[in-house]
């Protein structure tokens, strides 16, 4: 086979993975992205995969936000404050990530994958206010874990949902659905300046993200009906997923750890 066609196809599975999980758990889907590009695809440069992932998270979000929009579940005020004052913080961890070498940097990614892990494995919070509307007060609590968020989202090259549900929980009070559903947005935008950083760089690979996202749309496609029905079985699939990070994060330390 073609290996420029093994590479694109080797994406688009990645990117349906990546999608279908995004899709159904919102924080924690996109973290995958990275390990697939260098493991899978064979990406060789980790700021590549970084950066390339980035760039397909963010789309991919995009759409998954396009399917949760149309059903109503985002608060539009409060999705885009926290995107808005996360793209500094992003742009300033992208920044950063860039002077850090590779193999190190793949050793903190791997921390942050353990941490979203055991993110997951809580028990979300379902209570909230479904009627929440951004005030003053809002604005004040949402815009610094906003910029926070944002800069572990482009140190580490993920979408940072794991941060940004809890976030907007935190700061707004509103419900797990409208959480999951409002975060697609600081996912997308957070993803699309850290690809921007690193597109200035010249790290990000353009043909993989395409495939991705050709991929991600149909992982969202598929992921999406299955987070309507998960219903009482999601926790199960959380921790399942959650195992499945740590198992990951593992390998990836193993690899960083050994050149």
């Amino acid at each position: 086979m073609d290996p420029m066609l093994w590479t694109w196809g080797a994406a688009a599975l990645s990117g349906a993975i990546v999608g279908l999980f995004l899709a159904v758990f919102g924080g924690g889907g996109s973290v995958l992205a990275a390990p697939l590009l260098l493991y899978v695809v064979g990406i060789a440069d980790p700021h590549v995969a970084l950066g390339t992932s980035a760039a397909g998270v963010a789309l991919n979000a995009m759409t998954g936000l396009t399917g949760h929009a149309r059903a109503g579940r985002v608060k539009w005020p409060c999705a885009t404050l926290f995107a808005v004052t996360g793209v500094l913080g992003a742009l300033a961890g992208s920044t950063l990530a860039k002077q850090v070498d590779g193999q190190s940097l793949l050793l903190f990614f791997a921390l942050a994958m353990v941490l979203i892990a055991l993110s997951m494995l809580r028990k979300p919070r379902s209570e909230g206010d479904a009627a929440v509307r951004l005030d003053r007060r809002l604005v004040l609590r949402l815009a610094p874990i906003g910029l926070g968020a944002g800069f572990a989202a482009g140190f580490f090259g993920i979408g940072g949902g794991f941060l940004i549900v809890p976030g907007l929980m935190a700061a707004t009070g509103m419900t797990l659905m409208h959480a999951q559903a409002s975060s697609l947005l600081s996912v997308a935008v957070f993803g699309a300046s850290t690809s921007a950083n690193y597109a200035v760089s010249g790290l990000v690979d353009w043909p993989v993200v395409v495939a991705m996202v050709a991929g991600g749309a149909v992982g969202t496609a598929l992921g999406l009906p299955i987070a309507r029905r998960l219903g009482e079985r999601a926790a199960l699939g959380r921790r399942l997923f959650a195992g499945l990070i740590i198992l990951v994060a593992i390998y990836v330390a193993v690899r960083a750890l050994t050149g």
